[in-house]
């Protein structure tokens, strides 16, 4: 008993001739890097992937497809996650994949309300069919026709004209070169550090890319525009030019055109996205499917380009898509709220923890289907703190294990505390540790 007095006098000893050092306000930590600010604006501006595969989908990588295409990557669109890459980074041209972003550049000129996609679109003799490249795939534009935006949209998703895509770059910034330019810096924007575009088409194989920059915007591309992927991608064949495209005195020699993705048909959930082909590239596909609310995007470049190349695109993708939706799903947990936190040396006595970016995550089908949670702190949390102070994460876990975690900041301010509540606080947390 002697010693346990002794030793609580020795604490009060210490403490009262540290009483200053308490006094003095602490330094306001900011918040870390990448934990503040609006999630998912950041990650539409900036999409680069995360190839580091979580622990709790590494069991299922063995089991992966092996493709005979050069590069694939696939994530899941909600989470990011990357399920699947074979040489990312691999620099291959797009070919006419090209295409989705000079459509991405158009529905921003519709959103800015620059015109929108029922306008007519007057186009001159660049774009006309017969003033393309040789061996170009065409909507077939030419004189004497009466076109909207949408139907241009359509003509680059379907037929991949590379007629239409000289149209709508024309109508957007009125020259080619400027429509390339703003391109580029669009793919600057978004961090897409190995791609870079001479023209709008695809038919240049000067235009580049890797398998993770285009997934990584593709991703982006589908996030911003949804409906495209009804309005244009998944649309199986199209008729132009009809005899509603034609002013008096022209007749038209009406042209079907198939869509080139055959896993519109082949894959049930599949509804997008762009098929693509030069001599320097082989064929490439970005894709995209849903099935029991679960998306995937799937970017393949480089199939062979020899006879039947077409089909084995269509068979690497056929199989990342099966293998993909057999083995994981999004998990959306829903958790209404978190309870508030002790707050150390502080004019409140709890701090408000929220969630610094989205609970959904990717799992293996067989696993979270029951979820609980816990709060994990860095540490006690002392005042002063700002909005947005990294505290600790909030950890999700199933009948096996952990299954996720989440960053959790403050959602408000904290001011410290007076003199005495501070010290008489010191003395608590000395004891706590």
């Amino acid at each position: 008993m002697y010693k346990k007095y002794l030793f609580l006098s020795a604490v009060f000893a210490v403490t009262f001739l540290l009483f200053p050092l308490f006094m003095s306000s602490q330094p306001v930590t900011q918040p870390e890097a990448g934990l503040t600010g609006e999630p998912a604006r950041q990650v539409a501006e900036h999409p680069v992937l995360d190839f580091n595969i979580p622990p709790l989908l590494m069991p299922y990588m063995e089991t992966a497809p092996e493709l005979r295409s050069r590069a694939a990557v696939m994530i899941d669109v909600e989470t990011g996650t990357v399920i699947f890459a074979e040489n990312p980074h691999m620099e291959i041209p797009p070919a006419s994949l090209t295409k989705l972003m000079t459509m991405h550049l158009v529905k921003r000129a519709v959103a800015d309300g620059h015109f929108s996609l029922d306008d007519v679109v007057p186009f001159g003799e660049e774009s006309w069919a017969e003033n393309q490249p040789p061996r170009s795939s065409l909507m077939f534009l030419g004189p004497g026709q009466v076109v909207t935006m949408r139907e241009i949209m359509i003509g680059l998703a379907v037929p991949s004209g590379n007629d239409a895509a000289v149209a709508a770059a024309v109508h957007v910034s009125s020259t080619v070169e400027d429509f390339v330019h703003e391109m580029n810096l669009e793919a600057q924007r978004m961090g897409l550090s190995s791609t870079r575009f001479v023209e709008p088409s695809g038919v240049s194989p000067y235009n580049m890319t890797t398998a993770a920059d285009f997934a990584a915007f593709s991703r982006e591309y589908v996030r911003l525009h949804p409906q495209s992927l009804t309005d244009f991608h998944s649309i199986r064949n199209f008729a132009f030019p009809t005899a509603s495209h034609m002013l008096p005195g022209y007749h038209p020699r009406v042209i079907v055109q198939n869509n080139n993705n055959t896993l519109l048909r082949l894959f049930p959930g599949t509804d997008g996205l762009k098929t693509g082909f030069i001599g320097a590239s082989g064929f490439n596909i970005a894709l995209t499917a849903e099935r029991d609310h679960t998306r995937f995007v799937t970017v393949i470049l480089g199939a062979p380009a020899v006879a039947g190349g077409a089909r084995i695109r269509e068979a690497d993708g056929n199989d990342l898509f099966g293998w993909a939706f057999e083995n994981f799903r999004t998990v959306r947990p829903f958790i209404e709220n978190i309870e508030p936190v002790r707050l150390w040396k502080g004019s409140d006595d709890n701090a408000r923890l929220v969630a610094a970016g989205s609970k959904s995550f990717t799992s293996p089908v067989s696993r979270s289907n029951s979820l609980w949670y816990y709060v994990e702190l860095n540490g006690p949390l002392v005042a002063p703190v700002p909005a947005g102070y990294h505290a600790g994460y909030l950890v999700l876990i199933d009948s096996i294990g952990e299954v996720n975690r989440v960053p959790l900041v403050t959602a408000e301010a904290h001011d410290s505390g007076s003199a005495f509540r501070r010290f008489w606080h010191s003395i608590r947390l000395a004891f706590e540790r």
